[in-house]
């Protein structure tokens, strides 16, 4: 007997994953909550726990796919454990597994269910799924031939190996008889699988060179094509048969290599689906402000050489910048709202979301109750929240329920933007950079340290009175830092 184990629903409104990296292969023993498979929602990445205890009998999705909830991803036990890993652990052809895409979190108890989803017991004799390739029987051999079990990846790799060398004879024997020659490739050469198993990046080099995975022979350790497969599969196909046909292949192979196709989606196509329903719902309008941030920047370097706040935390301009923004907030509680149906929601708690862009595409946790928090635990919440975007992991949770937003532009080396305000809330605030610049202190013209601020804001909300108060207040709290102790 054998257990599939599908994609659970996460409960946040997701309904596809990519999987990442297996962390486990065909034939491992694995124990309850041990991790199986690190899969990439279009909010996070997330590790996902084995529901139970046993052995790995097949993975049925590879790395890099797109799969839907409920997909099974992993076949845990049974007598046809060696016959049905195939589809993931190597190019082998027969499979039981489908071809679409899971996600996965969470854990359970053998045999329980999974956020939704519960392990699907299955037989160990079982027909193909629907679109699985199944290998065609040699010509003239017994029936029971079809009921082999599949080879593994080396073997599989090892009998694709003659195939080359018999391929002259098998051009020579065409002319005076192509039936009997194409059956005798058949009955000698494996069946080709379905979709060869290789990874994204080893995928995209092979479409940039116009390589024919189908065509490659593989080498890596789990029967997947490797990169040095695509390009030895490229210099052969590389070779000019003609003068007329050389130029034209090496122009398109050197065209696909000047280009980039990144794959829109995850955190990129849902930053995109929510820019989009902002932008052309929400009439946006933006203010700007030039503000003298000295005494701002010289209360970040006290703290930064007094180690005031605690010797690990970091000490920057944001941080006053955010201390500013809940401040204001405080001062103008009206631009913190949304609007629910008929109805404009002000919210008396300040959850401050900061725009990260992560390796993953751009993000925005968010931080609960900034309002009531002092420099040391606003400093500390932004530390936090900056490395786990970093590294990819902010749960869907810290994404949630933010009500005002900050992005530092100033990073970049810009000076101001007109940013787009997040989904649900009602602003947002772009910091530029900090440079020194002439500016009239008491009829005189001194270098004082200068920023831009400017803030995108919902009209239908909030009208111009309500949102000049507001960035006057945050200037003014980055002019004067004594302010915001009142």
């Amino acid at each position: 007997m054998s257990f599939e184990f599908p994609l659970p629903d996460v409960g946040e409104g997701l309904t596809e994953a990519d999987i990442v990296a297996w962390k486990v292969a065909p034939g491992d023993t694995v124990t309850v909550n041990q991790i199986l498979v690190e899969i990439e929602t279009a909010k996070s990445l997330v590790e996902l726990p084995s529901p139970q205890a046993g052995t790995v009998g097949a993975l049925l999705v590879e790395e890099g796919q797109t799969i839907e909830v409920g997909t099974p991803i992993i076949r845990f036990g049974g007598d046809d454990a060696n016959t049905e890993a195939a589809p993931a652990s190597a190019d082998a052809p027969a499979s039981g597994s489908a071809e679409k895409s899971v996600d996965a979190s969470g854990d359970a108890d053998g045999g329980a269910t999974l956020v939704g989803y519960g392990a699907k017991e299955t037989s160990s004799k079982r027909r193909p799924r629907k679109g699985a390739s199944v290998p065609a029987p040699a010509a003239g051999a017994a029936p029971a031939a079809s009921a082999a079990p599949v080879a593994s990846a080396a073997q599989a790799a090892e009998a694709a190996a003659p195939a080359p060398a018999a391929a002259p004879a098998a051009q020579a024997q065409s002319a005076s008889a192509p039936a009997p020659a194409a059956q005798s490739q058949s009955a000698s050469a494996p069946a080709s699988p379905s979709k060869p198993l290789a990874k994204p990046p080893v995928r995209k080099l092979a479409k940039d060179l116009g390589v024919d995975l189908s065509q490659v022979t593989p080498t890596g350790p789990r029967g997947d094509v490797t990169r040095d497969d695509v390009h030895a599969a490229a210099n052969q196909t590389a070779a000019p048969t003609s003068g007329a046909t050389a130029p034209a292949a090496a122009s398109a192979s050197d065209q696909g290599a000047l280009e980039e196709r990144i794959p829109f989606k995850g955190v990129t196509k849902m930053m995109a689906k929510a820019m989009v329903d902002s932008a052309f719902t929400m009439p946006h309008v933006t203010e700007f402000l030039d503000v003298d941030v000295t005494e701002t920047m010289a209360m970040v370097r006290r703290l930064k050489s007094t180690k005031f706040l605690g010797e690990d935390v970091k000490v920057s301009p944001l941080l006053i910048v955010a201390k500013a923004v809940a401040w204001a907030v405080g001062r103008n509680p009206r631009i913190n709202s949304c609007l629910e149906g008929d109805e404009i929601v002000v919210k008396k708690y300040v959850n401050l979301g900061i725009a990260a862009a992560t390796p993953r595409g751009l993000i925005v946790p968010n931080i609960k109750n900034a309002q009531a928090m002092g420099l040391g635990e606003l400093a500390q919440g932004i530390q936090d929240l900056t490395a786990l975007a970093r590294s990819g992991k902010t749960p869907p949770a810290d994404q949630a329920g933010g009500t005002i937003t900050i992005t530092n532009v100033g990073v970049f080396g810009v000076d101001a933007g007109t940013p787009i305000i997040n989904p649900g809330e009602a602003a947002i605030l772009a910091f530029g950079q900090v440079r020194k610049k002439p500016w009239v202190v008491d009829d005189e013209i001194v270098p004082r340290e200068i920023t831009t601020l400017s803030v995108s804001a919902d009209h239908r909300v909030v009208d111009g009175e309500i949102i000049s108060k507001f960035l006057a207040d945050v200037g003014r709290g980055l002019e004067d830092p004594t302010l915001m102790l009142a």
